[in-house]
């Protein structure tokens, strides 16, 4: 039935599913989905899972796949290391990363919460699980939450939560894991309490907080804390994808009565996309609720109405408004476009450095407050500190040359050579000595080349101070 006037009841947004109006939290039960979508979510759910416990022991070339070591300053990505000094990089694949992100929420709207986010992923597919499997259903649930505190209460809250520290416990040390490395955490479990107590405070904090997430405020993330649930507001439109009621065919509503001639709409108030829905709105009030993660077990909850009472299904799917206002299918915008465009480009771009990216890099600095210095030879020299990072995971005896003006040379201080680490930094001192005939003006550019060997494997360049023409 066509009702194109439809509007829901905006009194829905005066108000939170989570919260009573005395300002207490109310608890969520949502019933446990089935169907085709929650099949599909939960095959996905456990491949990212597989894939995030395995993450930080998976190497390449020796590397970690993935390591955000913040303290340290070093981030390795598919077995490359980057320092700070790959600045451009990282600030590129972020705008890059940015903008996937923008135009992935203007086309499929909040696709990424209810599929691939890990707070969704744990709470849904581990955490409430659990609960499925030790409490039962929501109204079991509900029930053993009334009941008065007795020993089957007793074991099987005991049970849940013992359970939920458990595996905050192992999310922890994985997460741990993505920041110092394996072997760091390996190290702080292996080893002597005492000689890793920052490690096992920051396990402990981490334990906890995740624990407090998945145990407590739960759904919460979604609607209140997750800056990515608020920044949808702001981009999603009228034609980004969402799961969306068809009120054009589900108004008006009524219950559906037996050997009544039906004139109403196809939705018959059966209340099983509310009971489902893990924030608990009314995904009727239309697609502009920010408390919706487009998990989808609202449409499978729809689907299997239908198919009881012989209706076509998808009444709730994925849809833009103006697909449901215009009784039209999805079709891709000129905004979808320019930001495809867009997103190309940073891509190439990013290509394009990766590609070209030295696997060591040289700073060289003038000594602060050194002047140049006159030999018995006739030769000026400069005192430089210079700064060799290894982006890989073999070590390289080093050796510095000047490369321009060719006559130069360079003395180390302090050390006979330099060795560069596996993934590390080695540090020295060195003169930089000119014959005066190369000298063309007071602040002249030289080129210095770091070698391993007879190989040139990084060059950079600084300014050489002189004598007055």
């Amino acid at each position: 039935m066509s009702n194109t006037q439809f509007k829901p009841d905006d009194s829905y947004r005066d108000t939170i599913a989570t919260v009573d109006a005395a300002g207490k939290r109310v608890w969520l039960y949502p019933k446990k989905p089935t169907g085709r979508l929650y099949r599909a979510r939960t095959w996905i759910s456990y491949g990212l899972l597989a894939l995030l416990f395995a993450g930080p022991w998976l190497r390449i070339n020796g590397l970690p796949v993935l390591m955000l070591n913040l303290p340290a300053r070093k981030f390795i990505v598919l077995g490359q290391i980057f320092w700070p000094q790959d600045f451009f990089v990282l600030l590129l694949t972020s705008l890059t990363f940015l903008v996937f992100i923008i135009l992935f929420t203007v086309v499929y709207g909040r696709a990424f919460c209810g599929w691939v986010c890990p707070q969704t992923i744990f709470l849904e597919m581990v955490f409430r699980r659990i609960e499925y499997w030790l409490e039962g259903d929501a109204p079991q649930q509900k029930a053993l939450g009334r009941r008065e505190l007795d020993w089957d209460k007793l074991w099987r809250k005991t049970t849940k939560h013992a359970l939920f520290l458990l595996i905050s416990f192992l999310i922890a040390n994985t997460f741990l894991a993505y920041i110092i490395g394996s072997d760091a955490l390996v190290s702080i479990i292996t080893d002597p309490p005492t000689a890793h107590l920052g490690g096992l405070t920051s396990m402990v904090i981490f334990t906890g907080v995740f624990y407090a997430v998945f145990a407590r405020f739960r759904e919460q993330v979604c609607t209140i804390a997750c800056p990515y649930g608020r920044l949808q507001g702001v981009l999603l439109d009228k034609d980004s994808l969402v799961v969306a009621y068809d009120y054009q065919r589900g108004e008006p509503r009524e219950k559906l009565r037996k050997n009544q001639a039906r004139t109403a709409g196809d939705c018959i108030d059966c209340h099983q996309c509310v009971q489902v829905c893990p924030t608990g709105i009314d995904i009727r009030n239309g697609a502009q609720q920010l408390e919706c993660t487009n998990c989808t077990a609202c449409i499978d909850a729809c689907n299997s109405i239908m198919a009881m009472i012989d209706l076509p299904p998808n009444l709730i799917r994925h849809a833009s408004e103006n697909d449901i206002a215009q009784g039209r299918k999805f079709r891709i915008t000129g905004r979808m476009k320019a930001l495809s465009g867009v997103l190309v480009v940073l891509m190439v771009a990013l290509a394009g450095l990766l590609l070209s990216r030295d696997n060591v890099a040289a700073t060289v600095l003038r000594t602060p407050g050194q002047l140049f210095q006159k030999t018995d030879r006739g030769t000026i020299t400069n005192l430089y500190n210079i700064s060799v990072i290894n982006k890989t995971n073999h070590p390289y005896p080093v050796t510095l040359r000047v490369l321009e003006p060719a006559q130069g040379r360079i003395s180390l201080v302090g050390t006979s050579g330099l060795t560069l680490p596996a993934q590390g930094i080695v540090e020295g001192v060195f003169f930089a000595e000119l014959p005066r005939t190369a000298l063309r003006r007071t602040n002249q550019e030289i080129r210095i080349g770091v070698f391993s060997g007879k190989q040139l494997i990084t060059e950079t360049s600084t300014k050489f101070l002189g004598p007055v023409q």
